[in-house]
């Protein structure tokens, strides 16, 4: 695979920092990480296998395989059924392509698949692949958990094969017959499609187009798979939550390894910290230049776009048409990422100096003992079926209450969503979210202005339960709650860290608390919101 490297010989919109390549302390350094990391939450990264089994990577080949068969013979009986004549039923075809985690080599045991099926433009999303393609799989033995999604804003057909994941996306170009050697790397695949399909393109071209942009594949792989670790272990991995996700990352490592080229993983490690603990946001990270594309598809321009000038983290896309991947992340999410940016930097200047060791990066967030304050969101359903899809759209709204209270604060009220959901095992059919509360700090008159949620509260309840496809039994309740009233069933064995124990936290966190304020008082919040209270859409 060719590297698209500009005129200047050098990967990136700049040239790179430095060319230097790794010393002996730095090949010493990823030796370790190698060996002790990429893993497990409570130990080292490769004692607990980050890295799956010969035999799990062979049975995903073979669910690739089985995969490909299937859509191959779904396109080719869906073509007959159409009244296509035999010749063109012989010459149709269907191809899988996958992306994400899978095509970057960063996966691990038991990751989803993210996968795209391409087929001809005659084989319509509606009714060829969420009707017959749906219905081939139903009938199929080692197909399980079959779940449609197709009004997401990509559609999607959710299942597992023997046992193995996937996320199936589908495109329908505007080609007669898709050949076996398809480039969807080459823009004029875009022509004559609709949004739908640019975007389910969209996963593919991405990923195919970091692995030009990185000069070293491997050691972009290990780092990322660092990085990736990193962010679970201190709770900023998550898109939905208005952190971070998969792409994210791979484009905010891919840019270190263009401005590091020569550099071991340890040293990526510790220059991606240093360089995002610094960087001047809302400045946007791209791996390329941004081109406009002669198909005249909207890209990313805050120059021309208001909603692009908005956005506080813009991480861009590299394939056209060229976007902002992290358009998620609010006031509050960026906040909490560089000051998280900034502690791990400072741990990697101590491990240089033989006074830390990896696992300080990797100590879980102590998200119950570091506010004063929380919101906790408490929602319940009758049936496991309705609470799984009432989850996924509290879930996917969360971030719209941590901007409703950045707007009405005026931004002097923070949230930090913790990207977990919690549930008390002596209870059925619920699940518990909580958000950190906290304010600016900033003059002594703003800090005495107090603030009432309740009835930006109340909104974001009412639009929840608004929700399309609600059921009787779906509620929730939105409450304040203290630290000291947060309950047990969150901790680790159910036991509330000693103040001891929550001071020695303190210490050894780095965040710089100069400009926010831990106070008893964030305002006037809200006592229990409840679903019961609105009127849910049937």
């Amino acid at each position: 695979m060719s590297k698209a490297k500009n005129n200047n010989g050098y990967l990136g919109v700049t040239e790179p920092i430095s060319l230097s390549g790794p010393t002996e302390k730095d090949l010493m350094q990823t030796a370790e990480v190698e060996k002790h990391g990429f893993v497990c939450v409570d130990q080292y990264l490769s004692d607990a296998g980050l890295y799956e089994s010969q035999d799990e990577a062979v049975l995903r080949e073979e669910v690739l395989g089985k995969l490909d068969q299937t859509v191959k013979a779904w396109i080719r009986k869906a073509t007959r059924i159409s009244g296509y004549g035999e010749q063109f039923v012989h010459e149709a075809n269907a191809k899988i392509f996958t992306f994400g985690s899978y095509r970057l080599g960063v996966h691990g045991p038991g990751a989803d698949i993210d996968t795209l099926c391409v087929g001809p433009r005659h084989a319509t999303r509606n009714e060829f692949f969420f009707r017959w393609l749906h219905d081939m799989l139903a009938e199929m033995p080692e197909v399980s958990e079959l779940h449609p999604v197709p009004d997401a804003h990509v559609p999607v057909l959710g299942f597992k094969i023997n046992g193995v994941s996937i996320d199936l996306l589908y495109a329908n170009l505007a080609h007669a017959v898709i050949p076996e050697d398809l480039d969807l790397s080459q823009d004029n695949i875009l022509h004559n499609v609709d949004e739908q399909t640019v975007r389910s393109l969209n996963g593919c071209r991405v990923t195919d187009q970091i692995l030009r942009l990185v000069p070293n594949i491997l050691s972009f792989r290990t780092t990322l798979r660092f990085i990736r670790y990193w962010g679970k272990c201190r709770g900023v991995y998550s898109n939905v939550m208005g952190f971070l996700g998969g792409i994210n990352w791979a484009i905010l490592v891919g840019r270190i390894c263009q401005l590091y080229p020569n550099a071991s993983p340890s040293m990526l490690v510790s220059r991606f910290f240093r360089v995002y603990s610094k960087w001047k946001w809302p400045n946007p990270v791209m791996l390329c230049h941004i081109e406009e594309g002669y198909l005249g598809l909207p890209v990313w321009d805050p120059r021309r776009n208001y909603r692009d000038r908005g956005h506080q983290m813009p991480i861009i896309t590299p394939a056209y048409p060229c976007m902002n991947s992290s358009y998620n992340v609010s006031v509050s999410t960026r906040y909490v990422m560089i000051q998280e940016f900034t502690r791990a930097f400072e741990i990697c200047q101590a491990i240089d100096e033989g006074k830390a060791d990896w696992d300080a990066l990797f100590e879980p967030y102590p998200f119950f003992e570091s506010y004063k304050n929380y919101l906790e969101v408490n929602i319940t359903a009758r049936n496991e079926d309705d609470l799984r899809n009432w989850k996924g759209w509290v879930e996917s709204r969360l971030r719209t209450l941590v901007l409703k209270i950045e707007r009405y604060s005026h931004e002097m009220i923070l949230a930090h969503p913790y990207p977990k959901d919690f549930s008390d095992k002596s209870r059925p059919l619920h699940c518990f979210y909580f958000m950190g509360l906290w304010r600016k700090q900033t003059t002594q008159a703003q800090e005495a202005e107090q603030f009432d949620i309740r009835g930006i509260v109340n909104e974001f309840r009412n639009t929840i339960c608004a929700y399309q496809h609600w059921k009787e039994g779906m509620d929730i309740e939105v409450s304040h709650v203290k630290r000291k009233e947060i309950p047990l069933f969150v901790f680790p064995g159910g036991v509330r860290p000693s103040r001891s124990s929550r001071t020695a936290h303190k210490k050894s966190r780095t965040i710089p608390t100069c400009d926010v304020s831990a106070d008893d008082q964030v305002g006037n919040l809200l006592g229990v919101a409840s679903c019961s209270d609105a009127q849910p859409v049937p």
